[in-house]
């Protein structure tokens, strides 16, 4: 599932770099390539949050409150 949502991302950006090429608008920044490498680190990001947040909580909620 996430790698469907971050695909939808990628081709959502695709579509609105297309979208402002035709309209005269361009950046140099703003290309495929630097749109695939913003969908990568922001896969890789939510995947760190989701592990960080998983040893978080295996660690913290068996633990007793008077320890």
């Amino acid at each position: 599932m996430k790698k469907d949502i971050f695909t939808l991302l990628g081709g959502f950006l695709t579509a609105l770099l297309f979208f402002f090429g035709t309209i005269g608008i361009k950046f140099d920044w703003f290309n495929e390539e630097s749109i695939n490498a913003f969908v990568l680190v922001l896969s890789a990001f939510v995947t760190l949050v989701i592990n960080l947040f998983a040893v978080w909580k295996n660690t913290h909620v068996f633990k007793k409150k008077g320890e």
